[in-house]
């Protein structure tokens, strides 16, 4: 007897959840309305990043409800990006929708949202146009963190915190993500030409528990801009940026001896003060040659082992 292979979902919901057992009732209601309520397959997984509360259990009363619901528990607290890292991994659907469990993001958005994903977009961010939270703490470093991340990665996005994104299953499958960097998931996707539209969506005041964001995830997320920058610039042409951080020791070794040569003439290399000009010169000349030729090898590595080519796989045109 062969057992019939249940179809996939058209749509799957990748929530992490951190100690949200008062909101999740009322958000997985939402969603059984909002999404469910769309005619198309759907599901939801949970993905629990080790809940001190009792978010655990709530999470498998929706199961027992027979709910389309999948749930991922890790054995410690790992932070929002890897849940939903993993979320991405467990889900099946060809829509990949990502919220917050804590209510203020609002499930009702999402066929807007899928909406604008079937009209050719390649991702779909939410803006938080009229965000209900306080301005000190949390807005004002969100705007400036915006406005930061919008002029070195060039990526016309007003609100990358938000996490109400619409994806294309492919995009997620192609963009590893690990530290803080599931916020800069648009512009990771823009490198391999990804169309990202924005649409403004409702956001809520929080009514339970406190929120998990303070002032000091803003060193973080400035230290994986700079990552993200750089892993963006090294897979496109890693001999280029290798060849820039050669220059600065290429200027210095051919300055530092034409100014030894300019002011004190021809050097001799028998005494004390030669010998250490040509071990200076020696030094900086090395440096310069050690990140050409490790330059040259991460084009070759690039190019034999396909990184650019998978991590930037272009996307398929048209629609889903």
């Amino acid at each position: 007897m062969t057992l019939a292979v249940p179809p996939l979902p058209e749509i799957s919901v990748v929530v992490p959840v951190f100690d949200e057992e008062e909101s999740l009732p009322a958000l997985h209601a939402e969603i059984v309305r909002h999404v469910g309520g769309m005619g198309r397959s759907w599901e939801v997984v949970y993905v629990d990043d080790r809940s001190r509360d009792r978010s655990y259990a709530v999470l498998l009363g929706f199961l027992e409800q027979g709910d389309p619901v999948r749930i991922v528990r890790f054995r410690r607290n790992f932070g929002q990006t890897p849940a939903m890292a993993a979320g991405f991994e467990h889900s099946r659907g060809r829509i990949v929708i990502t919220m917050d469990a804590d209510l203020q993001n609002d499930p009702a958005d999402v066929p807007k949202l899928i909406a604008e994903l079937e009209l050719g977009a390649d991702v779909v961010v939410g803006w938080r146009k009229d965000r209900q939270d306080g301005f000190l703490l949390r807005r004002l470093p969100s705007i400036c963190a915006n406005r930061l991340i919008a002029h070195v990665t060039g990526a016309d996005v007003h609100d990358t915190g938000c996490t109400l994104k619409a994806f294309r299953r492919e995009l997620v499958e192609n963009l590893p993500i690990y530290a803080e960097q599931h916020r800069f998931l648009p512009m990771l996707a823009m490198a391999s030409g990804a169309r990202i539209r924005e649409v403004v969506v409702n956001h809520r005041p929080r009514i339970y528990g406190t929120s998990k964001y303070g002032i000091s995830r803003a060193v973080r997320v400035l230290l994986d801009l700079l990552a993200v920058k750089m892993i963006s610039s090294f897979s496109r042409s890693p001999l280029t940026y290798f060849a820039l951080l050669a220059a600065p020791f290429a200027m210095a070794s051919l300055g530092f001896m034409g100014t030894v040569v300019f002011h004190y003439g021809e050097v001799s290399f028998n005494n004390n003060w030669g010998q250490a000009v040509l071990l200076t010169f020696i030094l900086l000349s090395m440096a310069c040659i050690y990140f050409l030729m490790l330059g040259l090898l991460a084009e070759l590595i690039v190019k034999v082992s396909g990184l650019h080519g998978r991590q930037f796989a272009p996307l398929r045109e048209g629609g889903l």
